[in-house]
């Protein structure tokens, strides 16, 4: 039995995810309307999970959120609007420690109720099985018990030193190309991925991270401001270059091509072959069919299902290298674990080693 806590003060969203979760025998539900409401809750219900919405009244949904996760972590799932604006403040509760989120439906919301429903079941079952790591914020925690000052929200490090944009030269096409596929828990882990990486990190990066449309620009921007290395969203088709990070757009799928004897980023619509958006499986596939596996460098990271698995296992299987991140640092160990299970992973490595383990065999060459 999962316990849910639904914190909304739509009235009306309260309804609907009420009446979406009381019809599975499952979930033992209770209800929350504002921030303080949800606090209270979170002692007395003891929630397994918690549904947010990022925008209430009094305290609003990153306030309530901060305070969960120095009170009582447990996996949390925020319900976003999907704008720009929703986009910043739903990547902003990922660092805080939400594990996922949810798009709120544009539009009458009774209209959507089997769209929303199947996601939101989903995404609350994985996330109760979420790894929320115990010693997040764990300062602020035994300060809280024993009576010290007030917690303070952290505050995002400073970004590191910039390189200089380099010429390119004829012939300095890069020699090997690296795929990274993620999802819940994925903005958290490519942070700390990327801010690992030099700027003199001679490979570029192709990123597939399921998200909506509206959060992909979002992420490259607030990735970019993180990290030594330049990470854009790919709108239109971009030649790969060495040193940059390519981030798929939402709802949509990236492929790799070549032209005129260039890598080429390949934006393409959604193909409802692949459940899930952008397809890390589509990726590496046209990269295997188009590179060939041996210039391939693949990274299976924290997410829910498989996608990925099997075209990371044909890569490992035609030559190129896979790194599966261990089970011991992933939010949810699905999709690395489906990797390594099927014997398609080089190697294992927990979140903080993947981007020294990426230096390594760049240097090897």
């Amino acid at each position: 039995m999962i316990r849910l806590l639904i914190v909304d003060d739509s009235a009306l969203m309260r309804r609907v995810m009420g009446d979406i979760f009381s019809d599975r025998d499952a979930f033992e539900l209770a209800f929350a309307r504002t921030g303080e409401e949800a606090l209270a809750a979170l002692h007395a219900f003891k929630p397994n999970v918690i549904t947010l919405d990022v925008n209430m009244p009094g305290m609003g949904g990153l306030a309530c959120l901060d305070r969960i996760m120095v009170e009582r972590p447990c996996p949390v799932v925020m319900v976003s609007a999907l704008t720009e604006d929703g986009a910043t403040t739903t990547l902003e509760a990922l660092e805080l420690g939400a594990v996922d989120f949810v798009p709120k439906p544009v539009g009458p919301v009774t209209l959507k109720i089997d769209e929303l429903a199947e996601l939101l079941i989903e995404k609350v079952r994985q996330a109760a099985t979420a790894r929320v790591r115990g010693s997040f914020r764990l300062a602020e925690r035994v300060r809280l018990r024993t009576g010290g000052p007030p917690a303070v929200r952290p505050v995002r490090a400073p970004a590191k030193p910039r390189r200089e944009p380099r010429a390119r030269k004829p012939g300095q096409a890069p020699d090997r190309i690296v795929l990274v596929g993620c999802s819940t828990g994925g903005p958290q882990a490519l942070d700390v991925l990327l801010e690992g990486l030099p700027a003199s990190f001679p490979w570029p990066l192709v990123v597939a991270q399921h998200m909506p449309v509206a959060f992909t620009g979002a992420l490259a921007r607030r990735l970019d401001a993180a990290c030594a290395l330049s990470v854009r969203e790919v709108a239109a088709p971009e030649q790969i270059e060495r040193g940059v990070v390519y981030i798929a757009r939402g709802d949509a799928d990236l492929l790799l091509t070549v032209r005129a004897g260039e890598a080429v980023a390949l934006p393409a619509p959604a193909s409802a072959e692949y459940r899930w958006h952008p397809s890390v499986d589509r990726l590496v596939h046209s990269a295997i069919d188009r590179l060939g596996a041996e210039r391939l460098v693949g990274v299976l990271m924290t997410g829910m299902g498989s996608d990925g698995a099997d075209s990371m296992a044909r890569l490992h299987a035609g030559g190129g290298v896979t790194v599966a991140e261990a089970e011991t640092t992933a939010v949810v160990w699905g999709m690395p674990g489906e990797l390594v299970r099927a014997g398609g992973a080089t190697q294992v490595a927990p979140l903080d080693r993947i981007a020294a383990e990426l230096m390594a065999l760049a240097e090897a060459g």
